[in-house]
């Protein structure tokens, strides 16, 4: 199943997942000590590893979401041409990497947009609110995507998602990269 997809997995589903579907490009959002191998078939430019955990507000012991780390995943999806598949994974594939996609999603359509289509594939997702937060300000959205999020409603609760798959639509030129 190549061409124009984002997909979203669990760690433990990922790399069945980067196999079956042909994926070029892999953002990796877990915490350091479940950091996976790079799957064969991704070259190591195109494999992004951001450790944090799944928190949005300080916790001691525990990485936060920094600036830093929403910068190099918003400079890594721009940079991905769509001409292969994307694949982000957290650990269970509901909150960091949803958060990934819903940002993937709003640099090739409107914001609200991207949300809808998020919630009709995942109805589990729960975007860390954090990462979409920093990714706002960073993609100078004037809160447009914090209120996407927030448009999503509510959740179906799931402790390990299924794959999630978002067709990638053509980019809209109205929406800007930044």
């Amino acid at each position: 199943m190549g061409g124009m997809w984002i997909y979203v997995s669990s760690l433990y589903e990922m790399a069945g997942h980067v196999r079956e579907r042909g994926v070029g490009y892999l953002v990796s959002m877990v915490q350091s000590e479940y950091q996976p191998e790079r799957p064969p078939g991704v070259r190591s430019d195109r494999h992004l590893r951001i450790a944090v955990d799944d928190i949005s507000l300080p916790n001691e012991g525990a990485v936060l979401a920094g600036e830093p780390h929403v910068r190099q995943l918003v400079d890594f999806l721009e940079r991905w041409p769509g001409d292969e598949p994307l694949l982000l994974h957290c650990y269970a594939g509901i909150s960091r990497s949803t958060a990934g996609a819903l940002i993937a999603l709003s640099l090739w359509q409107d914001e609200f947009e991207a949300a809808r289509a998020l919630r009709a594939a995942a109805p589990h997702a729960i975007p860390n609110p954090r990462i979409i937060a920093l990714a706002d300000a960073i993609l100078g959205r004037g809160g447009r995507l914090v209120a996407a999020r927030e448009s999503m409603g509510p959740w179906r609760p799931a402790s390990e998602a299924p794959l999630t798959e978002l067709a990638l639509p053509p980019r809209d030129r109205g929406v800007p990269l930044r």
